[in-house]
């Protein structure tokens, strides 16, 4: 098992953010950056219940969209 897991982090469009991992089928929510990192750790610890193969790290990669008119 990897000590490490990664999430895709971006701004919902009705406000908030959303996390994605990329190795595992966890995604959760928040309507603040500290309510999200919260609510990350919350589902990383559920899905690892066993602490032998939890990740010892979480990464955050933030996505930010920009539209320009041309």
């Amino acid at each position: 098992m990897d000590k490490e897991i990664t999430f895709i982090v971006e701004e919902d469009l009705e406000g908030g953010y959303s996390a994605s991992s990329l190795e595992f089928s966890i995604i959760t929510q928040g309507d603040t950056l500290e309510e999200l990192k919260l609510m990350v750790k919350d589902a990383v610890e559920c899905h690892f219940y066993d602490e032998e193969y939890s990740p010892k790290t979480i990464r955050l990669q933030f996505v930010k969209e920009e539209l320009l008119s041309v």
